[in-house]
């Protein structure tokens, strides 16, 4: 169904945006569809397996825990103030203008980094799917149909959001179908003895990181870190939420229940089938690692469910173009209504009731990024998703970080607001602290992923680089802006949620 024509008739809620156009479900989908859960898995399981071994659901369910920490920290936040900025206002509300403008720079720089990757693998899987090999390994082929997605996506995220959630719905039912058709297949065939001779029993232990070092955890947690990323994107849409003080909130911590469950019984499906050999279809054969769904779809049920994990690839990074626009847009609209950069930002479009301008900026962005780094090489590319992590532990740390400080007056106040505002997320915020500084120090060997610079390796370069250009930024909207923002007169511990006709 079309919005209407007469862009009176839906209601309009802080800043512009289109009011109650989603419930708790349309939440979750927006907030599971960022994730991308089959290209995550496609692109991580086996790294995390070549690091681990056995004990990769040990990492997806360690790395949950700070997750679900965090998710704490954005239900409390958000249920004070559920404003679209996110971790911008919230880290300004607690810490100042400076920490929040960097915070959400933070957010912006993790989504353009995933968006140069995401539309590139949705080509390459749907050329894969259709059997144009010859096309799939064409850099112009799959460059060209990247583009393509990444525009393509602008435009409908600009849409409208009622548009775009109902998109996902499907794209969301696809990813989940497959991947649970699949993993349930799979046991099915180990428990009956029908799976080969590299099938092995599943154990609990593997639920228990035993064995690994400080170095090799940390490592597959960044990894993992970056396969729950973006089931925040439900609170950035908030706004447009029924109920926005409550429904946002509930759906993070939802969405990373879902996320975790699914990840541990995939893992467990796939290690069961498969094995740990070095041959054949072994998780530790190394032809295997870049890609174990789309590996193992034949062996499991056939061409029928290869083909299946091809196109569930494509869709998922796909639906991923879309949901990490849409947050990342409404983030820089509300940094632009509270005058933290240009108002040009603070356009809502009159029919649609999106962050128009923002949106068009974010696929522009992207865009102009996938195209450098091609340029450049595949290998830029490539490091530039493994240096994704430190963004995402970045700016999450921030939020909970800032859920502690804003708070700090009423954390005794009740047992609950103790554990909920003060000791979860400041468990969260450490633990992402943690994972930030462990990966940063290993990323920095020039040996760690495909390219360098001098003595430094390219990952780092690529990650921490990026959030150092923030400050130049920054400072350039400190410098020819109004500078209100960074004298706390827009926007401080007091402020409610903006509106944009307030200006």
């Amino acid at each position: 169904m079309a919005i209407t024509e007469d862009p009176s008739t839906p209601a309009v809620g802080a800043k512009g945006l289109q009011a109650g156009a989603l419930g708790l479900v349309g939440n979750v989908v927006i907030g599971l569809a960022a994730v991308a859960p089959a290209y995550s898995l496609a692109a991580t399981l086996g790294y995390v397996v070549l690091g681990v071994g056995e004990k990769a659901p040990s990492m997806f369910v360690l790395a949950f825990i700070p997750m679900l920490l965090v998710a704490f920290a954005y239900k409390e936040l958000s249920q004070d103030t559920p404003d679209c900025g996110t971790t911008f206002t919230w880290g300004t509300k607690a810490f100042g203008p400076w920490i929040g403008w960097i915070g959400g720079w933070g957010l912006a720089v993790s989504a353009i980094i995933v968006l140069a990757n995401v539309a590139e693998v949705a080509a390459i899987y749907l050329y894969a799917f259709l059997g144009l090999d010859s096309l799939a390994e064409s850099v112009p082929a799959t460059v060209g149909l990247g583009c393509f997605f990444i525009i393509a996506m602008t435009l409908l995220s600009a849409r409208g959001i009622v548009v775009s959630e109902r998109v996902q719905n499907v794209l969301i039912a696809i990813q989940f179908g497959v991947l649970i058709v699949v993993s349930v297949i799979a046991l099915v065939r180990v428990f009956s003895d029908t799976a080969g001779a590299q099938a092995i029993s599943p154990e609990w232990s593997w639920l228990w990181p035993s064995g690994l070092d400080v170095s090799q955890i940390a490592a597959a947690v960044i990894l993992c870190i970056f396969i729950y990323w973006g089931w925040d994107a439900c609170l950035a849409v908030g706004e447009e939420t029924k109920d926005p003080g409550k429904t946002p909130g509930i759906a993070a911590v939802i969405t990373t229940l879902i996320l975790v469950c699914t990840y541990v019984l995939v893992a467990y499906a796939l290690q069961s089938f498969a094995g740990f050999s070095e041959v054949g279809i072994g998780l530790n054969n190394p032809n295997n690692t870049d890609d174990v769904l789309t590996v193992l779809g034949e062996p499991v049920a056939g061409q029928i469910a290869a083909s299946a994990l091809l196109l569930t690839v494509s869709v998922s990074a796909l639906s991923s173009t879309q949901t990490t626009i849409l947050p990342t847009a409404r983030g820089m609209l509300s940094m632009a209504v509270y005058e933290a950069i240009p108002k040009r930002f603070a356009s809502v479009h009159p029919r649609y009731m999106t962050p128009a301008f923002g949106t068009i900026v974010m696929g522009i962005s992207a865009l102009f990024f996938y195209l450098v780094l091609k340029t450049l090489s595949e290998n830029a590319l490539l490091d530039s998703v493994a240096s994704l992590g430190l963004a995402v532990a970045f700016y999450y740390g921030i939020t909970a970080f800032a859920c502690v400080w804003y708070f700090r007056r009423t954390l005794f106040t009740s047992v609950r607001n103790l554990f909920f505002r003060g000791i979860f997320p400041l468990l969260g915020g450490i633990a992402m602290g943690a994972a930030f500084g462990i990966s940063a120090k290993d990323m920095i060997s020039p040996d760690y992923g495909y390219t360098a610079f001098g003595p430094i390796g390219g990952v780092f370069v690529l990650g921490v680089g990026m959030l150092v250009l923030g400050i130049p930024l920054m400072l350039a909207c400190f410098a020819f802006g109004t500078k209100r923002f960074f004298r706390g007169e827009t926007l401080d511990a007091s402020t409610e949620v903006k509106v944009l006709d307030n200006f």
